[in-house]
């Protein structure tokens, strides 16, 4: 799939928005005073700056509106409603620890439907069956993990987030392997894509159009196997073995460079996402 720069970010930043989000709201980083004034801001900018780039993915961004009128069939919908929903209930939660009064049920709700909506977001990839990568549990698992990961990461929870990064990490090392064998196990092939498999097996003679296309420049993208190799190396590395020993001593300092690695890591990760990701269009147009 092309990787799209907007999505890319809006999947990384909303991601850790929200899960650090979710940590303020449960009290799991409890600030209190102008601190809780500044680190809620940044919940709420990580968030909504993440779900505003989504739009410029859009042909028209204008009709974003448009997308909460689905929710009975679209996890689009229903990341839409539930990441509204999750910012206005922890709102009070916001002002509460900003000038000294306590909304507990509000901040648990809150963290809640911060949860939901990233669960939302990768359902947007999982249920695609015709992206066998995409079409597993190890996806809504990755995102969780990295929601939890990098909020944990900058809310300074030491051990808390030290075995975020260990489990992040596990859990990226197996998602690569088990997203290379999807596309064999979901038993697409050439024969299947051109419903000619009843009659032999055919192969491609010739490119099926003599330029390129919409589907050809969305749906299939080329990415070399030691490239991706090292990529992979990388995004583990510096999203997950990089900053977990800076989480043990909490500090401005070390919470910074940990988010920066962490982030680092997770914008080639989400690239490689999109990027490895094959629909079996390819199949039509012999690109796998």
């Amino acid at each position: 799939m092309h990787p799209a720069p907007s999505v890319i970010v809006f999947t990384v930043l909303s991601g850790l928005g929200f899960g650090f989000l979710a940590l303020l709201g449960l009290g799991i980083a409890d600030p209190k005073g102008w601190p809780a004034f500044w680190l809620w801001g940044l919940g709420y900018a990580l968030a909504a700056g993440g779900l505003t780039a989504s739009t410029a993915h859009l042909g028209n961004p204008q009709r974003a509106l448009l997308a909460f009128t689905q929710w009975r069939t679209s996890w689009l919908s229903r990341e839409a409603w539930t990441s509204v929903a999750a910012l206005l209930l922890l709102a009070p939660c916001a002002l509460g620890d900003w000038l000294g009064f306590d909304v507990p049920l509000l901040g648990l709700l809150g963290a809640a439907l911060s949860a939901l909506t990233i669960f939302c977001t990768s359902m947007l990839y999982a249920q695609l069956k015709t992206v066998p990568r995409w079409n597993h549990f190890s996806v809504p698992l990755t995102y969780g993990l990295f929601s939890l990961t990098g909020g944990a990461i900058l809310a300074g929870t030491g051990w808390f987030a030290l075995l975020c990064c260990l489990a992040l990490g596990i859990a990226l090392v197996w998602g690569f392997r088990a997203g290379d064998l999807r596309f064999a196990a979901c038993g697409s092939t050439l024969s299947t894509a051109t419903g000619l498999g009843s009659i032999g097996s055919p192969r491609v003679f010739e490119q099926p159009h003599t330029g390129g296309n919409y589907l050809m420049r969305e749906m299939i993208h080329v990415v070399g196997r030691k490239h991706a190799q090292k990529l992979r190396v990388i995004a583990v590395l510096f999203a997950a073995v990089l900053p977990a020993p800076l989480t043990l001593w909490p500090s401005p300092l070390t919470i910074g460079l940990a988010v920066l690695l962490h982030l680092t890591g997770a914008f080639v990760q989400r690239w490689l996402f999109f990027a490895e990701a094959e629909h079996v269009v390819g199949l039509y147009y012999g690109k796998r």
